[in-house]
């Protein structure tokens, strides 16, 4: 456990210690105050037969008093069954706020395993073709020489990408630093055309102007691998999967423009959701992970993502990011 979490989990403590106490205390003080108020009402000096109570009886000096057993104990009774009810209520709402901090870390760990799994299961499935490729060159005595700087990229991106995940479980903020949106993109295509090819897409890059976005270069070559990996899985064969680069008055834009036949099975605005999948293209390797991450990953940088068009003939997602002046 880091120190920020066993911080948090002792604040915690001690808040909850702190409300069942005041909340336990204010109990039984009414109890005791109602146990009282009863005992002076139903009182009587000693030698009367009736009396009005201590608020009603006779004026004058009361050195003694009698209590009547059968009023009291029913009222003690009645008492302390509602008070044992009260402090249960107490104690399960406590116990729900005591667990609540332990339920937000299972939360963010479930989170986190699952962001993982899917952020590197692209960079794994590309490193495991690329060796393929190796291994037939190889067969062949052909140069493995390029192949092999290849490798070397993808296991660099791999760790980059676990870098980025890893700070972002911590709940810390990524590094500060300035994406150039063309180049960023080459090295998203770049990871993903061995996958492309196999799946005979062709990846393109149109830049209608230079740009550089207020964001990590690592996250956003996470964000447009992502995006292309979605767009790759919804193309046909021989389709073309295209990156389109230019700004707003603000903001730095990404369009990745794909040829398949357009979101199904659910509208646009619940791609972005946590598991949720559109009708699958024949590719079946999304997990209903890579577009919620995208949103999530926008939004921190202070950008955005949307499905500016699906039809029958392809969907184009934009993406927003604060623009460098």
């Amino acid at each position: 456990m880091s120190d920020d979490d066993t911080r948090r989990v002792r604040r915690a403590a001690l808040s909850i210690g702190l409300w069942v106490g005041v909340a336990s205390g204010v109990i039984i003080a009414i109890g005791i105050g109602i146990l009282i108020a009863v005992v002076l009402a139903t009182s009587r000096r000693e030698g009367e037969e009736h009396g009005g109570g201590w608020f009603g009886g006779p004026t004058g000096p009361r050195d003694d008093f009698i209590v009547d057993i059968d009023v009291v104990v029913p009222a003690v009774i009645i008492l302390g069954v509602i008070g044992v009810v009260l402090l249960a209520a107490v104690a399960a709402v406590a116990a729900r706020r005591s667990v609540r901090p332990l339920g937000e870390a299972l939360r963010r760990q479930r989170n986190f395993v699952a962001d993982a799994s899917h952020e590197l299961r692209t960079p794994l499935t590309t490193l495991t073709s690329r060796i393929q490729v190796l291994q037939r060159r190889h067969d062949r005595g052909e140069d493995v020489g390029p192949g092999l700087t290849d490798l070397r990229h993808d296991a660099d991106m791999m760790a980059d990408v676990l870098n980025d995940l890893l700070i972002a479980a911590e709940g810390e903020s990524a590094a500060d630093g300035d994406a150039d949106l063309a180049t960023t993109a080459a090295a998203a295509v770049a990871a993903m055309t061995t996958l492309a090819q196999e799946s005979q897409v062709t990846l393109t890059i149109d830049v209608d102007q230079e740009v550089q976005a207020q964001i990590p270069t690592v996250t956003l070559v996470r964000i447009l691998v992502a995006l292309l990996d979605n767009a790759v899985q919804h193309s046909p064969a021989g389709g073309t999967v295209s990156i389109r680069i230019g700004r707003d008055v603000r903001n730095a834009t990404v369009r990745v423009i794909d040829e398949g036949s357009g979101i199904e099975g659910i509208s646009p605005g619940q791609v972005f959701e946590r598991f949720a999948r559109p009708r699958e293209s024949g590719r079946p390797r999304s997990f209903g992970l890579g577009l919620s991450l995208v949103r999530d990953v926008a939004r921190h940088a202070g950008g955005s993502i949307e499905v500016e068009r699906s039809t029958s003939t392809g969907t184009t997602f934009l993406l927003t990011l604060p623009a460098r002046r």
